[in-house]
């Protein structure tokens, strides 16, 4: 989704870090094999995302929502040389998918894959997380800020995906639609709760930047 003009989008794109080539890959493989290829995080995003990190360096990082691979590559472009990054995904049909492509990067043996429900996987891991990216079920964001915002340690940062669902946000919401009443009461809750400071940035279908105080 674009919140500015195609023309100036491409531009802002074309004016940006490239995408290195192993994603390149991953991006084509996913398209031709994989179901919802939307689903990923994409050149500009990605690109956003391998900033950060290197901006914050982080020793362990956790990611909700794995899908094939990409987000987990882009952050761990910014991890520390003996750091970690724990991915958790529910489906076991893309862990083989996902595995052909951390170890092809230089980040294979950094990368910790988790097959199953994260609201049972976060409470298990026994690590202070540097920075988290959450892009998973949206019904479930509130549950997963809950889980993890004391596994973070101080100066942390948390990274929220879809926080902007299309637009969705700002629109008359059907009475079944769980995952945008669900984005509603988590954005409210990151601008409010007193333990991060939080802005909300309309990239791509919106990231929400939370650094825990």
């Amino acid at each position: 989704m674009h919140f500015i003009p195609e023309k100036l989008d491409n531009y802002v794109v074309n004016h940006s870090e490239k995408e290195p080539e192993l994603l390149q890959k991953l991006t084509r493989e996913t398209y031709q094999k994989i179901l919802q290829p939307r689903m990923l995080s994409g050149h500009y995003q990605g690109r956003i995302l391998s900033m950060l990190s290197k901006i914050i360096n982080p020793k362990n990082i956790l990611e909700i929502g794995t899908y094939t691979g990409y987000s987990a590559l882009c952050l761990a472009e910014g991890i520390q040389k003996d750091g970690v990054l724990h991915t958790i995904d529910i489906n076991e049909e893309l862990e083989n998918f996902q595995r052909k492509y951390f170890d092809l990067s230089a980040y294979g043996n950094q990368i910790f894959q988790h097959v199953g429900d994260a609201a049972e996987i976060i409470p298990n891991l026994d690590i202070k997380f540097d920075l988290v990216f959450i892009d998973a079920d949206k019904p479930n964001y509130p549950t997963y800020f809950d889980l993890i915002i004391n596994k973070m340690n101080v100066g942390g940062v948390i990274l929220s995906d879809n926080v902007l669902w299309s637009g969705k946000v700002i629109q008359k919401i059907d009475k079944d639609d769980f995952s945008t009443k669900a984005l509603l009461e988590y954005n409210k809750l990151l601008a409010t709760d007193k333990r991060i400071e939080t802005v909300l940035l309309p990239i791509r279908d919106g990231l929400t930047i939370s650094r825990v105080l």
